[in-house]
């Protein structure tokens, strides 16, 4: 099966699955190629087109994420090739000053750097803050800026073993770039100093001080007052009003986190999207008690929590078959149930799939984190204070147009609709065969990194979800991807050593990333928006469900398919789905 894509002199545009699309530049790190980059996503964006869900440029390209039954994408395409023939140049960036407590307890890393380089610790102060940095793009974290280009002398490489806690502010090194973790996280640059400056803070707007573009001054400080506000004004931080409807959390299960239909249009400002691992299951489950499909829902995996309904609600679990129980009576998957005052849910063992979800009238009514409810637990961002569910937390719903009363009527009957497909039925795979999944996959973004014996590697190979998986994505272990004899790079760049890291680049739910190591990592709903391997493929939109029900020792199989197939199978499900 050949490739899909446009070649152009120039650029290329590659298709990233059946719901995204990516144009490349020239594979290097350049403030022209990346401001023509910016210039085209702001071309892009400024068409607004129906179903567009988000336009990412980075280093030297510009992906565009939509919604397939709702977009054209040649229409998109067409729109892509316009504003790269037109080359539009992008505005001029914001200046940003950052000041910066360099070395001590702030940066332990100077003294290495300054090694490095044969320097002092004041020429690498000196060096590093002489420069105005570029902010070349966006990810990693929300408000993560990979700034340059660093002065050679003091562009020290990664740390071998990196730290797991770098404390948020911290300034770093990693070869010729520089940057500012935003909060707590691990990492590996160097670090250099650290600074007050509150670089991502989701309550004000915008919600991250830089933007692709942006020029970035570093100013020694010795001491440093109350952080600046940065550009846009701050916003009151979201709080919730006093509910009079709640589910209080008994037992938390193993890891329990609140979920819509995710964080869309800040993948820019590296944003992860996050939302339902199998979305079908989300929707069927609120389309059970009455909800609107993007109402939030508590996205439970393998051990469920054990809940307490302090009002009457109506209630339906979908997706894994968890043994869910309401007051020792068996709750059947997909089915609503009408719940007394102080009743309570529970669930038992395991039988199959990975992920529940479960829905009540009203939904889940925590505030929304840019726009969206959705846990991203990395991030810090949406559910309940960015984290997975604890004991004792009460969780808010929210109106109720059935009040806590079952009314036939207004809720589907899904024995109405006969033989229901699998992601209506709940419960993918019986506990009598091994779970695993054959998924439908584009080639793509990044297959021009491997040849053929690639694709049939990937096609022959059964993978096993290895226990390092979570919700950013399972790592695969099987037969190695290696091997691109000849093949050609990135939009007709030189060729690459086989699985080889590049230059940053969009990521893409769905998308097969492929390490020096050879072994796959599938990206999930919790994915980075950006990385630095290239992704051979991309699950469609149609099986990204039934990968969102795979746990670790669980097998997966990938089969290559066109866009029309893929967006065929798209239709059918959207179709299973409008008996709800």
């Amino acid at each position: 099966m050949s490739s899909s894509g446009i070649r152009d002199s120039g650029f290329g545009i590659r298709d990233a699955g059946d719901s995204a699309v990516l144009l490349e530049l020239d594979a290097v790190i350049d403030r022209g190629v990346n401001a023509r980059a910016i210039g085209i996503a702001h071309a892009i964006a400024g068409r607004r087109f129906a179903g567009v869900r988000d336009v990412i440029p980075t280093y030297r390209s510009v992906a565009v994420h939509f919604d397939p039954l709702a977009t054209d994408v040649a229409a998109v395409t067409h729109a892509m090739l316009e504003a790269a023939h037109a080359a539009p140049e992008a505005r001029e960036g914001a200046l940003v000053e950052v000041p910066v407590s360099y070395g001590g307890a702030d940066g332990p890393d100077l003294r290495d750097v300054a090694a490095f380089g044969g320097l002092s610790e004041k020429d690498v102060i000196d060096r590093h803050s002489a420069v105005e940095y570029r902010v070349f793009m966006l990810g990693f974290l929300p408000g993560y800026a990979y700034m340059g280009i660093v002065d050679e002398a003091i562009a020290s490489p990664r740390r071998a073993i990196p730290r797991t806690r770098v404390p948020a502010g911290s300034v770093g090194i990693a070869g010729r770039q520089t940057g500012i973790y935003p909060r707590q996280s691990p990492g590996g640059w160097q670090l250099i100093g650290r600074t007050s400056l509150p670089v991502f803070d989701p309550s004000r707007d915008p919600a991250s001080i830089f933007a692709p573009g942006d020029r970035v001054r570093f100013v020694p400080s010795g001491s440093q007052g109350p952080p600046p506000q940065g550009r846009g004004g701050s916003l009151d931080p979201p709080h919730a009003p006093r509910a009079e409807r709640s589910i209080t959390v008994l037992r938390p299960g193993l890891f329990t986190t609140i979920q819509d239909t995710g964080r869309w249009g800040y993948q820019d400002r590296g944003v992860p999207v996050a939302g339902p691992m199998d979305v079908v299951s989300h929707r069927v489950a609120n389309a059970l008690v009455g909800n609107s499909p993007d109402a939030g829902t508590l996205e439970a995996t393998v051990i469920g929590p054990e809940l307490r309904f302090e009002q009457a609600t109506v209630v339906a679990v979908t997706g894994a078959d968890l043994s869910a129980s309401i007051d020792e009576a068996t709750l059947p998957l997909s089915t609503p149930r009408s719940c007394a005052a102080g009743a309570v849910l529970r669930f038992g063992e395991r039988r199959a799939g990975a992920r529940g979800y479960i829905a009540c009238d009203g939904g889940v009514a925590v505030p929304p984190v840019l726009g969206s409810r959705s846990t991203h637990v990395l991030s810090g961002l949406g559910g309940v204070d960015g984290r997975a569910l604890a004991a004792g937390d009460c969780v808010p719903l929210g109106d109720s147009r059935t009040h806590g009363v079952l009314v036939a009527r207004d809720l589907p009957d899904l024995r109405a609709a006969g033989d229901l497909p699998r992601e209506l039925r709940g419960g993918l795979y019986r506990s009598a065969e091994r779970a695993g999944a054959r998924l439908r996959v584009m080639r793509g973004p990044q297959d021009g990194c491997f040849d053929d014996a690639a694709f049939e590697i990937l096609q022959r190979a059964r993978f096993t979800i290895s226990p390092q998986s979570d919700r950013m994505g399972y790592r695969l272990k099987g037969a190695p991807i290696l091997g691109r004899a000849g093949a050609r790079g990135p939009a007709g760049t030189d060729p690459l050593e086989p699985a080889a890291e590049m230059i940053s680049d969009a990521t893409f739910v769905g998308g097969l990333q492929v390490p020096r190591s050879g072994d796959p990592i599938l990206l999930m709903a919790d994915r980075q928006t950006t990385g630095g391997y290239p992704q051979i493929a991309t699950v469609i939109t149609a099986d990204l469900p039934v990968a969102g029900q795979l746990a670790p020792g669980d097998w997966v199989q990938f089969e290559l398919c066109t866009r029309q197939e893929a967006i065929a199978a798209l239709i059918a499900q959207e179709n299973r789905l409008r008996v709800l």
